[in-house]
């Protein structure tokens, strides 16, 4: 069976072009950052090891410094490695580049790891002056969270062992699932066809294509799952080992210390989630009798409610979300009109071509990059206008410089869903129709249901396989579908019947992976950007420059504080209540639409 070429769409030829980063894999500018990188790296070494215990604030401000150029340069590698390799995994010459530069900043690392050992070092009293020097103002936020590691740091010597190990530990099990997963092939049709290509069947109206795309999918993850089932184990056990050594008390704990959020936020924002599936529940009913099915099945979630949804051709796709971002500050639509007219998006779907969407910030110095698989649906626009918030967000943040420009998860999601609620607030004022309107707001749903509480039973699955890994040893693939199979049930109830081809589709998720404890971070974001909207649609005068000035300020200061310049006390137990009433809310008004239209 011949493998289909990709299908064509508007976006067919919409390619990134990364030569602001390198020319090609063989640019001689590479090789010569990578000699320099490592110059760098050895110079700040003889500079300042053993020292930075007696430093005054003037020379730690140079050392941080230098510390940042060299962080910026390493970067800018790594960057242009990944970039590159995920638009062709199957490239084994942009997978050698990505080992390359894996091997790279391990061993750099290796070399600066005495760095924040012998900061965290420091005695706290010490610390704290350097902290508020007014010569070190910039970088406050880097030190006091930094300090926050401090009970959790190794020494030197095993930091450097844990770094060196993780370039054929973690680093390279990840790669390894993303390029079986490249490569994968799914037969639908008569035809094969990529993960991407299959997946965009289930949004058909077509409900029988929409089963034979489930039955593919779940037909090679069966063929997969025993290698993914080992590559889950042993990513498991990894963080388990990394965790035992450091200290963590649990599973979640480091995740929740980078997103610098403490546990408890985390435990009230879970079960304020799950204390609400019933409004799963509710919408799955009102969507199952608008379909007019007797049963509505795993692979009927997102079918949409008009057929024939005709393509939305790139240019007008691009439209849309420009004169959304325009429409609410100027500022937005100019920089996220640079990532089109200077050709920062890879949309074009190919074979070898990484699934999903994402925003890379790459470096300060450069821009940011975004990645997606444009296939011409509304839910595709809704795709652009999310990864353009995350690029718009990381091109305003570069000022804060390379330690301080990347936000934590927790806001990492804030300018991506606030996006797509801009463009999604857009067409739903310019529908008459109100089939249109109701078919618009109840893939909005869906999307919402998707991102906070099919996000927060992922986590649910999460804690599950962490902690049965950690107290009764390797999982068996049936094991893991057990428990997807349970966190599932407990978000769906009886609105939705799950096949029992669905327990394996636990095994192609890349959060799990690449990033332990990402997920609850989109409920976060989803929540905090519907309490944020509404507070932008009573308050509307400043309030785009305060939010301009929120995306721009990064990573610089608490999550909290940076989101309580615009009003929202995130800290406070209840405030996760407003973001849940909001999406009942919306279920009411499909359910006022929905009786117009019968």
């Amino acid at each position: 069976m011949s493998t289909k070429e990709a299908e064509e769409t508007s976006a067919q030829y919409v390619e990134w072009d990364l030569s602001d980063l390198y020319e090609s894999v063989d640019d001689p500018a590479l090789k010569k950052d990578k000699e320099r990188v490592r110059e760098q790296a050895k110079q700040f070494a003889s500079n300042y090891k053993g020292e930075v215990a007696s430093f005054d604030a003037q020379e730690m401000k140079k050392a941080l410094q230098d510390y940042e150029e060299i962080m910026e340069l390493l970067g800018k590698i790594g960057s242009y490695a990944q970039l590159i390799w995920s638009t062709e995994t199957s490239n084994a010459k942009y997978g050698k580049l990505v080992q390359e530069a894996n091997e790279l900043s391990s061993e750099i690392q290796q070399q600066l790891v005495f760095f924040d050992v012998e900061w965290l070092d420091v005695d706290d009293e010490q610390a704290e002056t350097l902290i508020e020097s007014k010569t070190l103002s910039h970088y406050k936020h880097y030190l006091e969270t930094s300090r926050r590691y401090k009970e959790y740091v190794l020494s030197e010597k095993e930091e450097q062992v844990l770094s060196a190990k993780k370039v054929t530990g973690r680093s390279a099990w990840n790669r390894f699932f993303d390029e079986t997963m490249g490569a994968a092939r799914f037969e639908l049709d008569g035809e094969e066809l990529t993960q991407q290509q299959v997946l965009s069947k289930l949004h058909e109206s077509d409900r029988d294509l929409r089963k034979r795309a489930h039955e593919s999918l779940t037909n090679t993850f069966e063929e997969l799952s025993r290698p993914l089932t080992f590559v889950f184990n042993t990513l498991l056990a990894d963080k388990h080992t990394d965790d035992k050594l450091r200290g963590y008390e649990s599973w979640i704990s480091s995740r929740n210390l980078s997103n610098e959020i403490d546990d408890e936020t985390v435990e009230i924002l879970v079960n304020s989630v799950t204390d609400n599936y019933d409004l799963v529940h509710r919408f799955y009913e009102l969507k199952r009798s608008l379909l007019d099915y007797e049963e509505l099945y795993d692979y009927d979630r997102y079918a949409p409610l008009l057929k024939n949804e005709k393509e939305i051709e790139w240019e007008e796709a691009q439209d849309m979300v420009l004169d959304s971002y325009s429409d609410f500050h100027q500022d937005m639509g100019d920089i996220a009109g640079k990532f089109f007219k200077q050709r920062w998006i890879d949309a074009a779907i190919k074979p070898g071509k990484r699934g999903g969407a994402y925003s890379a910030s790459t470096v300060p110095s450069v821009h940011p990059y975004v990645f997606m698989n444009y296939d011409g649906k509304i839910r595709d626009v809704q795709t652009l206008a999310h990864e353009l918030g995350h690029g718009v967000h990381q091109y305003l943040s570069r000022e804060q410089g390379a330690l301080q420009a990347n936000t934590p998860l927790t806001t990492a999601e804030t300018a991506s869903v606030f996006g797509e609620m801009l463009v999604f607030q857009r067409l739903m004022s310019r529908l008459a129709d109100p089939k249109e309107k109701l078919a618009l707001l109840i893939g909005k749903i869906d999307d919402t249901i998707a991102t906070v509480f099919r996000q927060i039973s992922m986590n649910r699955f999460e804690h599950a396989i962490h902690t049965k890994r950690r107290e009764e040893g390797e999982l068996t693939t049936e094991e893991f579908s057990q428990l997807w199979r349970k966190t599932q049930n407990d978000i769906y109830g009886d609105s939705v019947t799950l096949t029992e081809n669905y327990n394996l589709w636990w095994c192609y998720i890349p959060h799990f992976l690449h990033t332990p404890g990402y997920v609850y971070a989109y409920a976060f974001g989803e929540l905090l950007v519907l309490a944020l909207y509404e507070e932008y649609r009573q308050s509307k005068n400043g309030f785009s420059d305060r939010y301009i000035e929120m995306l721009r300020a990064g990573g610089s200061d608490w999550p909290e504080h940076i989101v309580g310049k615009l009003g929202l006390d995130i800290t406070q137990p209840d405030f996760w209540n407003k973001g849940l009433v909001a999406v009942e809310q919306m279920i009411e008004q499909a359910e006022e639409l929905a009786q117009k239209v019968r």
